[in-house]
């Protein structure tokens, strides 16, 4: 089949459509990828397949973008119209009522209206009318909606009229390493290739929901380093972690495969591709006691109230003082992230574009 996929160039979806298309062209799918936000960086655009177009548009969750997701749409319909899809693949709601020709189904990579809730507690403010207008629209045209979890689904009916019956929830996914295992060395000295006495952190510092400030004061007092990667945005960088900054994507992978710890205290994360990246290089992981990493991991990880930082640094400097405790988790969590993995997700949007297709062809 042939898929348009459009997605944006912030954070985790972009990696997500990298990985995503990847596999399906692996599977046979032919994959044409349509990005709005800021323009790609090389690293970045080397992921991709090799037919990519780029808008620059601004996306439907910042401040005033009504105008570029006009002017995205219009160009979405002509991408469509060149390109001839089986099927188009949203990442945008909004974008989901336009009258394309082929179906459309839109995915829940995240939405304001529930992050608003998760982060500061009360119901997005009257400013947000347009964005629930605009993005319920969309989610109520779409032929089917996605959600990586059943906690972000959840999120969405609350705030939205789904359209009955076609929602489903197919779990985001990532490429497993392969024939890795780090054996822990008493007192965790580290040799070539083994894991390190390192605690990461990673994602976009000046995302609340991310809450990288709760590992940030967290790191206070820890014997081991704590590392932070991710965007600050002309923020203040951390005061007790040491900042990457933003890293291209063989460089997080060489932390991840360094780190010993994953700590991840959000207290809003619909899937969680960084965690679950880190997962799959055996990092032992502390999450936030949210639903939806509730949900992924339960068993496989420590979970910690994310707005309480000093709950965070004990159970770090307990992980790091226990190494079989930490060996446990960290296998539990590899595990878990095997059952994840890119080439599953594929194959559930492949049979859902077949279905789709096949639907529409009916009805025509």
């Amino acid at each position: 089949m042939k898929v348009l996929i459009s997605t944006d160039t912030v954070g985790g979806v972009l990696t997500y459509t990298a990985e995503l298309a990847a596999a399906l062209a692996a599977q046979g799918d032919e994959v044409v990828v349509a990005t709005m936000g800021p323009r790609l960086r090389p690293e970045q655009r080397e992921l991709l397949p090799p037919k990519v177009h780029e808008s620059g548009c601004r996306l439907e969750w910042m401040d005033d973008p009504w105008e570029d997701v006009a002017a995205a749409g219009r160009w979405l319909l002509a991408l469509e119209e060149a390109e001839r899809p089986d099927l188009v693949h949203l990442c945008s709601f909004s974008h989901a009522a336009l009258p394309f020709r082929a179906p459309k189904l839109v995915v829940a990579h995240s939405c304001v209206l529930s992050w608003w809730r998760a982060v500061h507690g009360t119901e997005a403010p009257p400013s947000w009318d347009r964005y629930r207008e605009e993005t319920g629209a969309g989610l109520a045209a779409a032929d089917t909606v996605i959600a990586p979890t059943q906690s972000i689904l959840r999120e969405l009916e609350r705030d939205h009229d789904l359209p009955a019956g076609r929602t489903a929830v197919i779990h985001n996914g990532t490429p497993m390493p392969t024939g890795r295992k780090y054996p822990y060395t008493e007192g965790n000295r580290p040799v070539a290739g083994e894991k390190e006495a390192l605690i990461l952190g990673s994602g976009r510092f000046w995302d609340p929901a991310k809450n990288l400030a709760a590992l940030d004061a967290a790191a206070a007092g820890l014997q081991w380093p704590v590392v932070v990667a991710g965007d600050l945005q002309g923020g203040e960088p951390p005061r007790h972690a040491t900042s990457a900054g933003v890293l291209e994507p063989a460089q997080l992978a060489e932390l991840r495969r360094r780190a010993s710890i994953y700590a991840a205290p959000a207290l809003y994360e619909p899937f969680g591709l960084g965690i679950l990246e880190a997962a799959a290089e055996r990092c032992a992981l502390v999450l936030g006691d949210i639903p939806s990493l509730r949900e992924l991991w339960s068993d496989a990880a420590i979970f910690v109230d994310p707005r309480d930082p000093e709950a965070l640094r004990e159970a770090l400097a307990g992980l790091a003082s226990d190494r079989w405790l930490r060996s446990a988790l960290a296998d539990r969590a590899q595990r878990r992230a095997a059952s994840y993995s890119i080439d599953r997700a594929a194959h559930a949007y492949h049979r859902l574009y077949e279905c789709l297709a096949a639907t529409a062809e009916v009805a025509a």
